[in-house]
């Protein structure tokens, strides 16, 4: 789909970068520019970078980068037209539509209504003779009429079949049903894979049913305890939470995190309505950054079995990269919180979230697990992994608060265990300068160059074609002269090629160059190298003398490949390799 000029600007004049990124991202003021904690990547020190007067965004730590339309279609994982509906519906504009696009949107709502569908034949289902093993089980998990309705759960019958009869006699096609992410069984066709279990519908924000969860009523039954959706056109698994729908209205600035669907619901059902859960995987990144722009403070509520100790210590790795507050609750007796609330009450339980502590305390109560404090030995190593833990701390009066506890425990100086995290925050200091030249190395020899495969095979070509690009970026009226003087292909690597035509495109169609005129032709991660070209060209105006010597490079190292091995040259490239040496050579 082809968007109008006219339609982009008016978009970006509308939704700038700073007031869009400063909904996902905490900015601060640094003179022209604004800066933050990356939200594609963990990091302690701001990286990341809103550039007002270009209003466009870059990461020096992860190299994510681009205009508005692209920080929206990585945060909200959205390809290029969908990130430009996201912002029109933002500024109130009318999107203007292809047939493809219709279309698109037309599945896309189909399988919301083909999940809603599917939602109230569960939810019907627990009231049929069919269903009532299904709400015996909800009701022996105590689970009231009243959160059985809010929540929408349901039941899938044994056979496996009823589902997709029902979905055909409401209308809807095989195809909406596979986009739906139904299955098929070996002989063709559609069955339901949830079949004889209780059922989780999974809602977004908006009020839209986009998934299930499905969970075995007997230990004896197969499979997993759980089961939940695939990924699907209106659904991705990695960016979900169970229950946000309703955590987001009731959240008070902190929610909880919990490990599995029940879990959440006894939460709600006790008064603990900002309670999530992440969607049958491991926590992800993309749902950390989800619950940090609802929250500035996470209780982290896993099971506490071994399992769900683990899971809690990546979880706090997780998530103390982020701008919130993270505290960890500690339930007895190896209990999970739907356990506990249905043997000690709300009461209890709300005690429990107050007495809290912090991720910092979590992991000394840990390491106190895993070393005999009785012993001289086991003293030495916790106090080396506890130094290692202090020099984490970014505040000098927690690191004391901490170090004074540990040191009355001990007997021992404070002092001492302040001097020796400090020494490890200086060694580990030396270890990132050191990887971060290493990373600096490789990055120049293009090893790593993911979006320039090529760069490393042609390194002095390539760059000497960003150098050119760059100042290209830098004086865009320059772009006729520059194209009389090398032609795309004469490049050597297809990336730089690229975006040198998408360059010339654009100044031959609107006079001048910005990000927001690559519009699809680029991915998002090649919209961070392009931005870092961009930053690069601010630093100095270009003439075209300069240029000229990026050319000369370039037609070098295309000359020297071409002479390598002449026999593997077309035709009409042996014809051009000779106009080029004729054209060297008879230049002044």
């Amino acid at each position: 789909m082809r968007i109008s000029e006219s339609f982009l600007q008016e978009l970006r004049y509308r939704c700038r970068a700073p007031d869009v990124i400063g909904r996902y991202v905490n900015l601060k003021r640094a003179g022209r520019t604004q800066k933050g904690l990356c939200p594609f990547h963990n990091e302690k020190t701001p990286s990341f970078t809103v550039y007002e007067d270009t209003d466009s965004f870059y990461c020096f730590g992860c190299g994510a980068g681009g205009d508005v339309i692209t920080f929206i279609r990585r945060i909200e994982n959205l390809d290029y037209i969908e990130a430009v509906r996201f912002l029109a519906q933002m500024a109130g504009m009318d999107m203007p539509e292809d047939e493809g696009d219709r279309e698109n949107a037309r599945l896309r709502q189909r399988v919301l209504e083909l999940n809603r569908e599917t939602a109230r034949l569960y939810f019907s289902n627990l009231a049929s003779d069919a269903g009532r093993e299904a709400l015996d089980y909800l009701r022996r998990r105590r689970l009231s009429a009243e959160t059985i309705r809010r929540f929408g759960l349901g039941f899938a019958l044994n056979d496996g079949f009823s589902l997709p009869r029902y979905l055909r006699e409401k209308g809807f096609t095989e195809e909406e049903m596979a986009l739906a992410g139904m299955k098929k069984s070996k002989s063709g066709h559609f069955y339901d894979q949830f079949r004889g279990r209780v059922i989780f519908p999974i809602i977004d924000v908006r009020g839209n049913v986009i998934a299930f969860g499905g969970r075995k009523m007997r230990e004896e039954d197969g499979g997993p305890k759980y089961l939940n959706s695939s990924d699907t056109l209106v659904f991705k698994k990695s960016r979900g939470l169970f229950a946000l729908n309703i955590a987001k209205n009731h959240h008070d600035g902190r929610l909880i995190l919990a490990e599995g669907y029940m879990d959440v619901i006894a939460m709600h059902q006790a008064g603990f309505q900002n309670a999530v859960a992440t969607l049958g995987t491991a926590l992800t990144e993309e749902q950390t950054r989800v619950m940090s722009r609802y929250a500035g403070e996470i209780i982290i509520a896993y099971d506490a079995d071994g399992a769900g100790q683990k899971a809690t210590m990546r979880a706090i790795e997780m998530l103390k990269e982020l701008d919130v507050k993270v505290r960890v609750l500690k339930i007895p007796g190896a209990k999970d919180p739907d356990e506990f609330i249905r043997e000690n009450g709300a009461d209890k339980f709300k005690l429990l979230l107050e007495q809290s502590g912090s991720q910092v305390e979590y992991r000394i109560d840990r390491l106190r697990s895993e070393y005999d404090l009785t012993t001289g030995d086991g003293r030495i190593a916790f106090l080396g992994a506890f130094t290692g833990l202090l020099a984490g701390i970014d505040s000098l009066a927690e690191r004391e608060v901490y170090a004074d506890r540990v040191a009355t425990e001990l007997g021992i100086q404070k002092s001492a265990i302040l001097a020796d995290a400090e020494k490890y925050k200086q060694r580990q200091a030396r270890r990132r300068e050191k990887k971060q030249m290493q990373r600096l190395q490789t990055e120049i020899a293009g090893f790593n160059d993911k979006i320039n495969p090529e760069k490393r095979l042609h390194l002095r070509a390539a760059s000497a074609e960003e150098a050119l690009l760059a100042a290209l970026l830098s004086a865009p009226e320059l772009a006729d002269e520059v194209e009389k003087r090398i032609a795309p292909e004469e490049f050597l690597t297809s990336f730089n090629r690229r975006l040198y035509v998408a360059i010339l495109e654009a100044v031959k169609a609107y006079g001048t160059f910005d990000l927001a005129m690559l519009g699809d032709a680029f991915s998002a991660e090649e919209m961070g190298k392009i931005t870092k070209f961009t930053l690069d060209a601010a630093r100095h105006a270009a003439d075209l003398p300069e240029m000229e010597e990026y050319i000369a490079v370039i037609r070098e190292e295309k000359s020297k490949e071409s002479q390598a091995d002449p026999r593997a040259m077309s035709l009409e490239e042996l014809q051009n390799q000779i106009g080029h040496l004729a054209e060297r050579k008879n230049r002044p």
